[in-house]
């Protein structure tokens, strides 16, 4: 059955500073930057929160629909969606603004500082879940403020669990409005940084966050994920890669994995190692949609990775 994602679609702007920031920032001069970065490289890719959880759940087999609006310029996205075969019937077009826009530079630590225009982004919350038809899930991902509140409400008015991933839209919202998020979400999904942001946000411990959902889900990079559900914590271990070429996008992949797995009723073993293999083969691609593996590809990798199929 289907699964919506509601998030953003945006433009990405990728570029690559092969020094590392931490030698250009001066630690005591941070009251007044005034740097620049040289990118010998660039390129321009399809993005977005949604965009890129739709694309890896479609490698997998899923049903994703999305969720969001573009602008003026987003003709290119709506064909690529095409292409792919991704429903584009609850995405809106605002005419007067532009689709949004990430310009994202990679230094060579795999360190990140994005600058992000929300365009017609903030105009999401005019799409309305109960226009989606029968779901057997939802995300809430970063998007429209409005967006996120509203979507987040009309899932439980309509029954549709979901996974609450506020990502980089986290600092939009004050402790109570997280709070409020996290007892509506029927999962949370967060990486560590984003752990402890809406730790102190909410006051709430990982232990406290945990018994108001039925899994939380905390990814930390290279080190895995862990998850808590119910009194349990289950340690996911990453799938180890030969070179990391771009961080760009492989929460995402790794969401898309946890939306197969519990679209399909898999244990929470299996739903978080089909997770950190996404985000494993994404990150040794540029950009957050061009990694193309055939479904029986990431199911032999699965097993060479973990000793069974899924």
């Amino acid at each position: 059955m289907t699964a919506l994602i509601c998030g953003s679609l945006a433009f990405d702007t990728i570029m690559a500073f092969h020094g590392r920031f931490s030698e250009a920032l001066l630690a005591d001069q941070l009251h007044k930057i005034n740097v620049a970065f040289l990118v010998p490289s660039m390129r321009r890719e399809f993005g977005g929160c949604a965009g890129n959880i739709a694309y890896n759940l479609k490698l997998l087999g899923g049903d994703p629909l999305i969720m969001a609006t573009v602008g003026q310029d987003g003709a290119p996205y709506i064909e690529r969606l095409e292409q792919l075969d991704i429903s584009r019937r609850c995405i809106s077009t605002i005419d007067t603004s532009y689709t949004a826009q990430a310009f994202i530079t990679t230094d060579a630590g795999s360190n990140q500082i994005t600058a992000f225009h929300p365009g017609a982004m903030t105009l999401s919350h005019q799409n309305k879940v109960a226009d989606a038809g029968p779901l057997k899930l939802a995300i809430i991902a970063p998007d429209g403020r409005d967006g996120m509140l509203q979507h987040a409400q009309q899932c439980v008015d309509l029954n549709v669990p979901f996974i609450f991933d506020p990502g980089q839209g986290l600092p939009m919202f004050d402790g109570a409005e997280l709070k409020r998020f996290i007892e509506l979400a029927t999962w949370v999904a967060v990486n560590d940084y984003e752990a402890e942001l809406l730790m102190e946000r909410t006051g709430l411990t990982l232990a406290g966050i945990a018994a108001l959902v039925d899994a939380l889900v905390v990814t930390r990079g290279e080190n895995g994920a862990e998850i808590y559900t119910g009194s349990e914590r289950l340690d996911i271990p990453s799938v180890p890669v030969d070179n990391v070429v771009d961080p760009t996008g492989c929460g995402d992949a790794f969401r898309a994995g946890m939306m197969y797995g519990l679209s399909r009723g898999l244990p929470w073993e299996t739903t978080g190692r089909i997770a950190s293999l996404m985000g494993a083969i994404k990150i040794v691609h540029q950009g957050g949609q061009n990694h193309a593996p055939s479904l029986a590809e990431i199911e032999d990798r699965f097993e060479q990775a973990f000793g069974y199929r899924f």
